[in-house]
């Protein structure tokens, strides 16, 4: 892959936009038997997907009701076994600690790697769902089954012409009773790396809570980093027994008054720090993050880019990997280079 070398992050080497190579699978799961599960379970995957994105969803069964019907979408290739960890929080206390999750009127800044990302999050919070781009605040609102297709869909540097935008800040007073998912990175990765965040996370209210949130999957072969990866996604997911998600979610970070980010760390300070000695450590936390925000057309202030880096540096740590320079662009070029190889043979 040394053509696609000028894709590697300069600073870790991370190539973030690669298709990852298929994962063997254990066992007694020879190629018949994953033939069989594929087309067992494909039927009944879109018979359930389309009943829910034509019907359901449009029926007053209610948050559980829209729930249920989604965990059974996911129930068909056996995603089940998810490890879920809170910052914080002990096993067997999360009951006791529900403010550390993500409620109405939260906003969840999340990975982006595979279009279940978008399923699990609509099955557990049932939330809003707003598309980033890295050249502007302001977000878009679009509906769960679009939040699924933009995993497969071509990169944007800026919403369609046309294309109603409005803020973080406005969506969560328009629907007060559930939390906002936006998916930063603006586009997928193969989840070794987190790119440069959008700069809509700092259209959320003064105070307004952001929860940093990594999905990662066992097997990784889920993940959709080229667009148009149907075939091989639906191959990935249907064949193998069953999957895993590892779905880790960091302290919050909220945001100051007046429009000014504020991390999390900076709320729990105490009477004698020095806010701006703190602002500086954590917008200098990363030699990556500087060359994140001069890509952005946006001009934000110190407080802002502090929630940017605090909630990327959240991301990388919860999912074990880097922050890297790559953006949007560098994956729009990386797309037409990768085509034009696949036409060469």
């Amino acid at each position: 892959m040394e053509k696609f070398s000028q894709f590697r992050d300069r600073g870790s080497g991370i190539a973030p936009f690669l298709p990852l190579p298929p994962q063997p699978v254990s066992g007694c799961f020879p190629l018949p038997v994953r033939l069989s599960l594929f087309f067992f379970r494909l039927p009944f995957l879109i018979f359930t997907s389309v009943s829910y994105f034509l019907v359901l969803q449009w029926l007053p069964i209610g948050s559980l009701g829209k729930k249920a019907a989604l965990w059974c979408i996911l129930g068909i290739p056996s995603i089940w076994w998810v490890d879920l960890q809170v910052d914080g929080v002990r096993k067997g206390s999360l009951s006791k600690q529900q403010y550390r999750l993500p409620g109405p009127g939260s906003v969840i800044a999340a990975s982006f790697t595979s279009p279940i990302d978008a399923l699990y999050l609509a099955a557990i919070f049932d939330p809003i769902f707003a598309a980033s781009y890295p050249n502007t605040a302001e977000v878009e609102h679009i509906s769960l089954l679009t939040a699924i297709l933009r995993a497969f869909s071509s990169p944007r540097l800026a919403p369609p012409r046309g294309t109603r935008t409005t803020t973080l800040a406005s969506l969560s007073r328009k629907y007060p009773n559930r939390p906002i998912v936006t998916f930063a990175e603006c586009t997928t990765t193969n989840g070794r790396g987190i790119l440069p965040l959008s700069p809509s996370l700092t259209s959320v209210a003064p105070n307004g809570k952001i929860f940093p949130v990594s999905l990662r999957y066992s097997p990784e072969d889920v993940v959709t980093p080229l667009p148009g990866s149907y075939l091989s996604f639906l191959w990935a997911l249907l064949s193998r027994p069953t999957h895993y998600i590892r779905v880790r979610i960091a302290e919050v970070v909220v945001a100051g008054p007046q429009g000014r980010g504020v991390s999390a760390r900076v709320t729990a300070s105490t009477y004698d720090t020095n806010y701006f000695d703190i602002l500086e450590e954590v917008s200098a936390s990363k030699g990556g993050s500087a060359s994140s925000s001069e890509k952005v057309e946006v001009e934000l202030n110190p407080a802002e880019k502090a929630v940017l880096d605090s909630v990327g540096d959240s991301l990388a740590r919860l999912g074990r990997v880097k922050r890297v320079g790559l953006g949007v662009q560098e994956k729009q070029e990386f797309v037409r280079t990768w085509r034009r190889t696949e036409r060469l043979w």
